[in-house]
C-alpha cells in the first residue's frame, strides 16, 4: 500500500507550530525550573537547618550557671521552640546525665512530628531514601566542655508544610502559564497564519487568472513581510509583462492586418479586372500590380525588422567610435536631398567617444534626419548638435517644420501610427521607423524624447550612455 500525501495548509502549519513551541518552552521551563530550583532549594532547607542547629546549641549553652547547674526552665522553653520547627533536642552535661529530653517532654507528640515529616517527604519523593538523623554538639562555657546536646531532624533535608506548599504552588503556576501559553499560541498563530496565507492565497489566485490567460488581475493586499511583498511584486510583475506581452501581440496581428489588407485588395482587384477581361494585362497594368507586391514585401521585411529590434535577446555589436563622426558623414548622404529642398542645416558637433553598435545606430540617426527632412518645408532650417555630458552623449535633431499635434505626440513611437494621415504609404513608409528607432535606443540602456509644436517645429533628443554594459 502507497503513503499518502497528507497536505496541510498554511494556517494549519503555522498553528501547530506556535502551539508546539509554546508546549516545548513550557515543558522546558518546567522541568528546568524544578529540577535547578529544586535542587537549590534543597540546599537552602539543608543550610537553613545547619544554621539553625547552630543557634539552638549557642543557645543552650548560655543556659549553664557552672558548678553543673542549668537554667532548665529556659533549656525547657528552647526545646519546645526547636520541637515546634521540627526538631527533637535531648541536652546532657558533661557526665553524660540528661538535662532535658524532648521525648520525654512530650513523647508522643515527638512520634507524631516524625511521621508527620516521613509523609511529607515520601508524598513529594516516593523513593526519598532519606531518614530520622541525629547529630551531636559540644557544649561550651569559657572554652572549656561542659556538655552535649543531640539535634534530631529528618534529613538530609526535609520540607515542611510551607516548603511543599511553595513547591505545589509554583507547579500550579508553571501549569497556569502553560495553559496560558497554549491560549496565546493558538491566537497568534490564527493571527500570523491568516496575515500569511491570505496575501498568499491572493497570489496563488491571481497565478491561476494568468494560467488561464486573464492578464488583468492585480494583487493590491499589503504585507508586512519582505518576502511576501517581493512575491506580490514579482507576481504583478509577470501579469503586467504578459498583459503587454498580449496586447501587443493583438496589437501587431490588428496592425499587420490593417496594413496588408489595402494593398492586397488592390492586388486582388487589378488582377480580378484583368481576368475577367476589363483590363488588358499590358506593362502599366502589370507595373502597377508590381508596386503593390514589392509594398507588401517591403512591409513584411519592416514588420520582422521590427520584432527582432523589439525583442530582450536583441544582439549589439558594440564597438567604441566617434558619434560625431557617423553623424556628419550620414549629414553629407542626405545633401543633396538637402539641396534640393533648400533647406539650411546646422551641424554642431564635439568629439563623443560611444560604445554602442555602429549600424544600429547609422540606421537611428537616417530615421531621424529622413524625418526631419520630410516634414521641413522648402527653405526649411534643421539643426543637428552632438554634446557630451558626464557619462551621457546627447543627439539633437530639430527642425523647425510642421510639428505634432498635442494629440498625436503620445503616439509616435507606435507601430504604424502616422500623425499625417494624409500621406500614403508609398511617401510615408509603414509607419514603424519611430518605433524600431526607439527599440534600437533602448537596448543600447539610452533614452529619446520628443517635443513638438504644431508649424513651429520638432526637436528629437536622443541621449545614448558612453559605456554600455
Amino acid at each position: 500500500m502507497g503513503v499518502s500525501n497528507i497536505r496541510l495548509s498554511l494556517r494549519t502549519k503555522l498553528s501547530v507550530s506556535y502551539i508546539l513551541v509554546a508546549l516545548v518552552c513550557v515543558a522546558l521551563i518546567s522541568f528546568l525550573t524544578n529540577v535547578f530550583l529544586e535542587k537549590q532549594f534543597r540546599q537552602y532547607v539543608i543550610n537553613n537547618q545547619e544554621r539553625k542547629n547552630k543557634e539552638f546549641v549557642n543557645l543552650i549553652s548560655q543556659q549553664y550557671r557552672g558548678d553543673d547547674k542549668w537554667e532548665n526552665n529556659n533549656i525547657e522553653h528552647i526545646g519546645v521552640s526547636a520541637l515546634e520547627q521540627g526538631m527533637i533536642i535531648k541536652v546532657r552535661d558533661i557526665s553524660g546525665k540528661m538535662v532535658w529530653d524532648a521525648t520525654v517532654h512530650n513523647n508522643g507528640l515527638c512520634k507524631q512530628m516524625i511521621a508527620h515529616m516521613a509523609h511529607n517527604m515520601y508524598s513529594r519523593y516516593p523513593n526519598f531514601d532519606g531518614g530520622y538523623v541525629i547529630n551531636t554538639y559540644p557544649l561550651m562555657h569559657d572554652m572549656a566542655k561542659v556538655g552535649s546536646v543531640e539535634i534530631g531532624y529528618y534529613g538530609p533535608f526535609y520540607f515542611n508544610d510551607n516548603d511543599l506548599t511553595f513547591i505545589n504552588t509554583l507547579n500550579k503556576l508553571l501549569i497556569g502559564v502553560g495553559a496560558m501559553s497554549l491560549f496565546f499560541a493558538l491566537a497568534l498563530g490564527a493571527i500570523m497564519a491568516r496575515k500569511l496565507s491570505t496575501p498568499i492565497s491572493r497570489v496563488i489566485n491571481t497565478a491561476q487568472m494568468i494560467s488561464k490567460g486573464y492578464f488583468g488581475d492585480r494583487i493590491t493586499e499589503k504585507s508586512d513581510t519582505r518576502e511576501i511583498c517581493q512575491l506580490t511584486e514579482t507576481v504583478n510583475g509577470l501579469a503586467e509583462t504578459l498583459e503587454k506581452q498580449e496586447n501587443l501581440r493583438k496589437r501587431l496581428t490588428a496592425d499587420v492586418a490593417h496594413e496588408l489588407r489595402t494593398p492586397l485588395a488592390t492586388l486582388q482587384s487589378h488582377m480580378e479586372a484583368m481576368i475577367d477581361g476589363i483590363w488588358k494585362p499590358d506593362s502599366e497594368r502589370l507595373k502597377s500590380c508590381h508596386e503593390e507586391i514589392v509594398r507588401i514585401s517591403r512591409l513584411v521585411g519592416d514588420i520582422e525588422k521590427l520584432s527582432r529590434y523589439e525583442s530582450e535577446n536583441l544582439i549589439l555589436n558594440s564597438t567604441e567610435f566617434d558619434i560625431s563622426e557617423l553623424v556628419g558623414r550620414i549629414v553629407k548622404n542626405f545633401e543633396g536631398d538637402f539641396i534640393g529642398k533648400g533647406i539650411e542645416v546646422e551641424l554642431h558637433t564635439e568629439n563623443e567617444q560611444v560604445f554602442a553598435d555602429k549600424d544600429k545606430m547609422s540606421q537611428v540617426l537616417v530615421n531621424l534626419i529622413s524625418n526631419a527632412l520630410k516634414y521641413t518645408p522648402e527653405g526649411g532650417k534643421i539643426e543637428i548638435n552632438v554634446k557630451g555630458a558626464d557619462d551621457i552623449t546627447e543627439i539633437v535633431v530639430k527642425d523647425n517644420g510642421v510639428g505634432i499635434s498635442a494629440n498625436d505626440l503620445p503616439h509616435i513611437f507606435e507601430r504604424f501610427y502616422r500623425a499625417d494621415k494624409s500621406r500614403n504609404r508609398m511617401t510615408g513608409g509603414a509607419g514603424i521607423g519611430l518605433t524600431i528607432t526607439k527599440a534600437i535606443i533602448e537596448a543600447h540602456k539610452g533614452n529619446i524624447t520628443v517635443q513638438s509644436k504644431v508649424n513651429e517645429g520638432t526637436e528629437v533628443v536622443v541621449s545614448l550612455p558612453k559605456q554600455v554594459g
